[in-house]
């Protein structure tokens, strides 16, 4: 396959029915009991991942007036929200963002630019630049979204010190084409192809609650399944005002837990973080995320809405009594 001229990885087959069918199954509250799926995912997330979780963070680096059409997203200039505008922020902000993420107990470091994908040289430039002093001057594993993405500048980032890409999917194939319609699923799919070939680690989910079905969610899964990714960030949908699903019912907080508990029994040996959303649609329930089998979370704030905070969320992890990874004496092992 090639586009534009560049050879892409062959796409993964669909799932056999059958999978599908097991996997809706697991996703469908009134098919399977909630709290008795909750109670699987969390022996699951112990088998593999024991007690420990690891927290990450992100910076919104250029932000508004996208080009892309996104029905969830904010800084879409085709929507009627109002998003904060500015261009690729400078390597002196961006690494003083990184070191605050660090002395929050932060693993990874994400930086995240609106658009289609960078413009021109100079962003390249800068956004490898950012990456290097990222490397050079904190612990932090460094990790970008920056929308679709060529194999030599992934080989450039590489090369940089980035440990990840991360590239949502969003959602299903079979449902993304009620979600955006300026780039195609195939296109984003690639993106995450290119990255592993190029030996970067993938992050790559979706977000839940913008409409799909349970069908939709089980070949969201399978498909991240096939990818072999290793972390799947999920969000649960914060809708915007101005958006096109501004209006869209926000999920009940033990229908969250249940698709997050059937990701897990899914993918069990995958890294599952919880990010943006969590805070508004969970609301008292957010501790129970790592009983529904999580081993991760988002902490600070996300794109264009602001989370509960970091101090916050270090005390939501003392207080269940969960260590975090940057906890762990040197040398310790990790599990898994």
């Amino acid at each position: 396959m090639t586009q534009n001229g560049l050879r892409t990885p062959p796409l993964p087959a669909s799932a056999p029915t059958a999978d599908l069918d097991a996997a809706a199954r697991l996703f469908d509250p009134s098919r399977t009991p909630t709290w008795e799926l909750l109670h699987r995912a969390r022996k699951a997330r112990e088998k593999r991942f024991g007690n420990r979780v690891h927290l990450c963070a992100i910076i919104n680096a250029k932000s508004g007036v996208c080009s892309e059409n996104c029905a969830f997203c904010a800084q879409s200039r085709h929507h009627a929200s109002s998003p904060p505008v500015y261009p690729l922020i400078s390597v002196e902000r961006a690494l003083e963002a990184a070191e605050r993420a660090s002395s929050h107990g932060a693993r990874c470091f994400s930086l995240v630019a609106s658009g289609r994908s960078l413009t021109g040289r100079r962003e390249r430039k800068s956004v490898l630049r950012i990456v290097e002093a990222i490397r050079a001057r904190t612990d932090l594993e460094a990790a970008v979204s920056l929308g679709l993405l060529d194999p030599g500048f992934l080989r450039d980032l590489k090369n940089a010190g980035l440990s990840t890409l991360h590239h949502n999917l969003e959602t299903a194939p079979g449902f993304y084409g009620a979600i955006c319609t300026t780039h195609s699923f195939e296109e984003r799919l690639e993106t995450v192809l290119r990255a592993r070939e190029a030996g970067l680690r993938v992050c790559s989910g979706g977000i839940f609650g913008l409409g799909e079905s349970f069908r939709h969610r089980a070949e969201l899964a399978l498909l991240l399944k096939e990818l072999e990714v290793e972390r799947v960030p999920v969000n649960f949908l914060h809708a915007i005002p101005g958006t096109p699903l501004a209006g869209t019912k926000r999920m009940a907080p033990l229908e969250a837990l249940h698709a997050l508990a059937a990701l897990r029994l899914l993918l069990p040996d995958r890294e599952i973080l919880v990010c943006g959303g969590r805070e508004v649609v969970l609301r008292s329930l957010q501790p129970l995320v790592f009983l529904a089998g999580a081993n991760g979370i988002m902490t600070g704030n996300y794109l264009t809405t602001a989370g509960q905070g970091a101090e916050q969320d270090r005390r939501m992890l003392e207080d269940l009594g969960v260590p975090w990874r940057r906890d762990l004496p040197t040398g310790a092992p990790e599990a898994g």
